[in-house]
């Protein structure tokens, strides 16, 4: 018998099959609960994914801009206040930045904002808009970021797209300083409200979404990289709404 793929979450050894996807199998960690696509996404496939995510920034999030930006400046403010400072001064980084919504929202409630995003047409769009706002063009795994120089992080439908979920929450801790607070969404696949058919629940959609967490299984792999959950937000959709803060002191992890 073949041995069962690594836990990206919790390190188990023990897998077993939750479902059959023609991008790939999605596997069912025995220890922890957490749901990945084996294999995932190589980096072609990142790529190809990501060359034009929303028809030439004319579809998706930018067919509703300013809705967009109203729901933006809500969070904002939920960010500031689990801050507890005003956002003057603050760095402000938006990780899968999209048309820069929640960059400009941050910015104009006077945060210094750094927007990454992989997909060039979203970013030139984000860029022709949003000027004033630094955009880095690629995977925040590898954007040249200043290590503990980032107050606040926001992070919404992103985590999901990962190809190796480790590597993506190290770079997030990373640019964050000790302290700061990182907003986080994403599907929820252990929500009540989730369909049975997977096929025909709109957040699966692999190879795209490649990662499916529940609130637990997320929570465990954030205080792996020392940052701990602090609040999360009761959901009526399937999807997991959280605020995480970076320990002062951090241990490697595991």
């Amino acid at each position: 018998m073949t041995a069962s793929p690594t836990c990206p979450v919790c390190g188990g050894a023990r897998a077993e099959p939750f479902h059959v996807h023609s991008a790939g199998r999605l596997l069912r960690c025995v220890g922890c609960g957490m749901i990945w696509l084996d294999p995932p996404p190589d980096p072609a496939t990142l790529d190809a994914l990501y060359a034009d995510a929303y028809e030439g920034a004319t579809a998706g999030y930018f067919t509703k801009a300013e809705r967009k930006l109203k729901r933006s400046a809500g969070r904002v403010r939920q960010i500031c206040r689990a801050l507890g400072a005003a956002p003057e001064g603050k760095r402000f980084l938006d990780v899968g930045a999209n048309g820069g919504f929640m960059s400009e929202a941050a910015r104009r409630a006077g945060f210094e904002v750094t927007g990454v995003e992989p997909d060039g047409k979203s970013l030139a769009y984000a860029a022709e808009h949003f000027p004033g706002i630094r955009f880095v063009h690629g995977f925040v795994e590898q954007a040249p970021l200043e290590p503990a120089s980032f107050d606040a992080v926001y992070c919404s439908e992103v985590i999901e797209h990962s190809a190796d979920c480790n590597a993506f929450v190290a770079a997030l801790a990373r640019a964050m300083k000790p302290g700061a607070v990182l907003y986080l969404t994403t599907p929820d696949i252990s929500h009540w409200r989730r369909p049975r058919d997977l096929e025909t629940w709109d957040a699966f959609c692999p190879p795209s979404h490649c990662l499916y967490f529940s609130p637990a299984t997320l929570a465990r792999l954030l205080a792996r990289h020392g940052l701990d959950v602090v609040r999360r937000r009761i959901a009526f959709k399937p999807g997991i709404k959280l605020i995480a803060r970076k320990r002062r002191a951090v241990a490697e992890a595991a």
